[in-house]
C-alpha cells in the first residue's frame, strides 16, 4: 500500500461534506488509507482578501444551487443551514482531540458532525452541541467539554490549521497524495485516476 491521501476539509463546507461520503471508498479502490484533516477556511479568506464562496456576487446564488445539484448527483441527503457559513472551531478542536486517542473514532465523529449539519441543520459551531455528538459515540463527553478550553487543544488545533494551509489547502475539500494537490469533490475521480496509473 502507498501513501496515505490526505483529505483536508472543512466542517462549513458542503463539498467537504459530499467528499467525506465518497472519501473513503475512493481509498479501498485504489489501495490507499485516506486520513481525514479538517481545517479552517476563514484563515483562508482572510489572508488572501476573499470571502465565502455565497458571499460572492453572482458565485454566490450559483454556489447554493450546485450545493444541492451536486449532493444530488452523488445521491447525499442535504439541506443547506439556517445558519451557513460558521465558524466550526468547537468541532474542529473536538476532532484533534478524539483523534489522539481514537483516530477511528475521530473519523466516525467527523461523519455525525457533518450529518448534523448538512442533514439535520443543527449549529455545529456550539460546544453544547458538539459534544452530545461526540459523547453518542462513546466519548467522553466529561472529558471532552473540559478539553475545548484547554489552552494546549486549542494551540493544537491552531497549529493543525497553519499546517494543512502551509501545504497549499486554499479550499474544501483539497486532497494531496504522492504530492500532487486535488482541490474539489468534482476532481476526486481524477485523483483516482492518478492514483491508478501512477500519474500522467
Amino acid at each position: 500500500m502507498g501513501a496515505p491521501i490526505e483529505f483536508y476539509f472543512d466542517f462549513s463546507s458542503p463539498y467537504g461534506y459530499v467528499a467525506s461520503t465518497l472519501a473513503d471508498d475512493l481509498g479501498k479502490r485504489v489501495g490507499r488509507e485516506v486520513t481525514w484533516r479538517p481545517f479552517l477556511l476563514g484563515p483562508v479568506f482572510k489572508a488572501n482578501g476573499m470571502a465565502p464562496l455565497v458571499d460572492v456576487p453572482m458565485k454566490g446564488d450559483y454556489s447554493k444551487h450546485d450545493f444541492v445539484r451536486t449532493a444530488r448527483y452523488y445521491g447525499v441527503p442535504f439541506s443547506l443551514p439556517a445558519k451557513f457559513p460558521i465558524g466550526a472551531i468547537a468541532a474542529l478542536r473536538s476532532f484533534y482531540w478524539i483523534n489522539d486517542l481514537d483516530p477511528a473514532k475521530a473519523k466516525a465523529f467527523a461523519k455525525a458532525v457533518y450529518k448534523a449539519y448538512f442533514v439535520d441543520g443543527q449549529d455545529i459551531s456550539a460546544a453544547d452541541v458538539v459534544v452530545p455528538i461526540a459523547k453518542s459515540l462513546g466519548v467522553d463527553s466529561d472529558a471532552l467539554a473540559a478539553a475545548l478550553n484547554d489552552p494546549a487543544v486549542k494551540d493544537r488545533a491552531k497549529q493543525e490549521v497553519e499546517k494543512i494551509i502551509g501545504k497549499g489547502a486554499f479550499g474544501s475539500p483539497f486532497f494531496i497524495v504522492d504530492g500532487e494537490s486535488f482541490w474539489g469533490t468534482d476532481r476526486m475521480a481524477m485523483l483516482e485516476e492518478w492514483v491508478k496509473r501512477g500519474g500522467w
